[in-house]
């Protein structure tokens, strides 16, 4: 076992946290990375673990299904979930990091390491020579997503996902805009753009009516609801913002005392809070549309953008009828997918898929037993769902409580029932542990 080496291709999320996982056991990695040589869309930094859509890996709180995953993988010693807390930044409730400083944390670990050998190359097919973790993300290369389609017999979708705008904090209007979580809770770590109705219904007016850029031949205007553009959303209803990402409830404006018709929220995107993302407006607006119609909102009228939001293709495998519960294929024992192209949909599930393809990935190199993580954990739960059956046309999922096995006993309150399913999760991850790690 010495001379033998597992690949990794992709060094996002997933890619690492597999191949920090396979070292860990004391094998080999060879770690595959396109970047700088070739980039995808969506990228902009040559370091590893680039976040795309948000700084933000959502609720903390046991509560929250994903909080949960994310305590899951705290416990078995994540390298991501390490990688996340050393660079929080405020947001409430809310795990979010300071991007550039995450990504350059991640970077540093991985090669430094002295079992994993990072390769910048671009590979466009795969070997059953070799057991190889394909996490090559939702924006697999052409060569490479062709040769995948070629292997799995054309069974591969594809949805949008689209990246939220960012603006520097020195062009907000703060005379206008105010600190507040919704509710009070937590500390004020959200910028909050109260707006009337008239401001409201004349932003909506032109959002609407604002020109979108065009789509590249590949793609088509499908968008995946986790993610949806401000604008999709806006023509869905005048009102459904107000009910989303612009809600007001929980939030009074300073200056009225009162709770606005609407609410454009801002959270902090860096450490040294020189920049903040708005919440819920990923789009695929041109980017001078974008400047004319956001300058809208009160409070950034004079808004200088950092970044403008950007819409992409994500592809994902039907995975329910390719892969097991361990994300090996069911046909290609040496292939492992991990990350988004799974069908898991966020990034802390897209972590979670690389942890538990590349622990097996390892276990199979030393000729070990797989580990099957139970629906009693977040971890299994979501390596069920994309391996499971579906009645219907498989679509990706973040993961819920609603996935996972559910209580024997019955508790009303859903407060009370989710704290119990974490409860018990972690209990039985607990004793799992002496077994993942003792070989």
């Amino acid at each position: 076992m010495q001379n033998q080496y597992i690949h990794v291709i992709g060094a996002g999320l997933a890619g690492c946290e597999a191949a920090w996982q396979i070292a860990r056991q004391g094998i080999k990695v060879k770690l595959f990375e396109m970047k700088p040589r070739k980039r995808t869309p969506a990228h902009h930094r040559d370091t590893f673990a680039e976040l795309v859509c948000s700084n933000s890996l959502r609720s903390d709180l046991l509560e929250n299904a994903v909080g949960l995953l994310k305590q899951e993988l705290r416990n078995l010693g994540s390298l991501i979930m390490a990688c996340a807390d050393a660079t929080r930044v405020p947001a409430g409730g809310a795990l979010a990091v300071d991007r550039e400083s995450f990504s350059q944390m991640v970077t540093q670990r991985i090669q430094e390491h002295p079992l994993i050998e990072v390769i910048h190359d671009e590979v466009t097919s795969l070997s059953d020579d070799v057991i190889t973790v394909v996490a090559s993300g939702p924006l697999t290369s052409d060569n490479l997503a062709q040769h995948i389609s070629s292997l799995i017999g054309g069974n591969s979708l594809y949805f949008f996902d689209a990246a939220a705008p960012i603006v520097r904090l020195d062009s907000i209007n703060l005379d206008i805009v105010f600190k507040a979580s919704r509710y009070g809770k937590g500390e004020a770590d959200y910028l909050n753009c109260p707006m009337s109705r008239e401001q409201y219904e004349a932003f909506y007016e032109a959002l609407i009516n604002a020109e979108t850029a065009e789509l590249k031949e590949f793609e088509d205007d499908r968008v995946f609801e986790g993610c949806m553009p401000i604008e999709t959303m806006a023509k869905r209803g005048k009102d459904t913002m107000r009910f989303g990402p612009l809600k007001p409830v929980g939030l009074i404006d300073p200056r009225t005392g009162q709770e606005p018709y609407a609410v454009v929220q801002l959270r902090q995107d860096n450490t040294a809070a020189t920049l903040y993302n708005i919440v819920g407006f990923q789009t695929h607006l041109k980017w001078g549309e974008q400047k004319r119609v956001f300058s809208m909102i009160p409070g950034l009228e004079n808004a200088e953008f950092e970044r403008y939001g950007v819409m992409h293709r994500n592809t994902f495998i039907n995975s329910p009828e390719l892969l097991n519960a361990t994300y090996r294929m069911k046909k290609h024992h040496n292939l492992y997918f991990a990350g988004q192209m799974t069908g898991v949909e966020g990034y802390v599930e897209s972590v979670s898929s690389g942890f538990v393809a590349g622990l097996n990935a390892a276990r199979q190199l030393k000729g070990c037993a797989p580990i099957l993580f139970p629906g009693q954990t977040a971890i299994g739960a979501l390596a069920r769902y994309i391996s499971s059956p579906v009645s219907g046309k498989f679509q990706p999922m973040n993961v819920s409580f609603g996935i996972m096995d559910p209580l024997k006993e019955k508790i009303r309150k859903k407060k009370d029932k989710n704290r119990r399913l974490s409860e018990r999760a972690l209990q039985v991850l607990d004793g799992m542990i002496p077994e993942i790690f003792e070989d």
